[in-house]
């Protein structure tokens, strides 16, 4: 059977650098159980801090809820994880370290549209999540997210630039299919079906083509339903 190519090229990136050639992560590690929260492990390796501005009130669950602390102005905290309006956070209260959630309004960054720009990234990973639930791929996903979503490629083709991978990754599912012979019986004369052997028959494949570690073209045989190509938006990478 003829593939059906769905070949669409990457024509923008968000960027500001080539991506840090890195191991899949686990896919575990991009499916969190609670489906409102991205966390930092889901799109960075690198840790992300924040400055407290102001003195800023530290609650127990994202809505709200009991009041665990006051952060120090001036300290910085870790960011943990975020929902569209308030971010987890580990830092420094009046009265010792505690971890919970804040408004991102009393926290500052060198970029001074990280609010904004991390609204972005947790619109993305939700797009991710659902790609990955689904194992299916997109133009613009991390080889880590294909790797979470496909699983490990049958057959690899990568080659190493000072931006990172390029290459291509093959996804190729097989189906044993057992074949059979006639025989026919010496004595009695009656044909019989008597197996012979089996084999591995190609029942639909994957080709994933990246550039500087995204994924910048995907060919899928009809038996996969090609032509459905979905986009997302590049992973974004900041200077924190």
């Amino acid at each position: 059977m003829k593939p059906l190519l769905s070949l669409l090229l990457l024509g923008f990136l968000f960027s500001t650098s080539g991506l840090d050639a890195a191991e899949p992560r686990a896919k575990a590690s991009l499916l969190n159980s609670d489906p409102d929260v991205v966390y930092s492990e889901e799109f960075t390796e690198k840790e992300i801090e924040f400055l407290v501005v102001k003195p800023a009130t530290v609650f127990a669950t994202k809505k709200g809820g009991r009041k665990l602390g006051v952060l120090k102005a001036d300290s910085k905290v870790m960011f943990i994880g975020m929902t569209e309006k308030a971010y987890k956070v580990r830092g420094t209260a009046t009265h010792g370290q505690v971890l919970g959630w804040v408004s991102p309004r009393f926290l500052g960054s060198k970029d001074k549209d990280f609010v904004e720009n991390l609204k972005k990234v947790y619109e993305r990973q939700k797009v991710i999540r659902e790609l990955v639930a689904k194992h299916e791929v997109a133009i613009g996903m991390s080889i880590e997210e294909v790797s979470a979503s496909l699983g490990k490629p049958t057959k690899t083709k990568v080659r190493q630039t000072i931006k990172g991978r390029t290459g291509v990754w093959e996804f190729i599912e097989y189906e044993e299919q057992d074949h059979y012979q006639a025989v026919r019986d010496p004595v009695t004369g009656r044909v019989f079906r008597q197996y012979s052997h089996t084999t591995k028959e190609e029942t639909g494949k994957i080709v994933v083509e990246f550039e500087n570690e995204v994924v910048a073209a995907i060919e899928e045989s009809e038996n996969n339903e090609g032509g459905k190509v979905r986009i997302v938006t590049p992973p974004l990478v900041f200077a924190w």
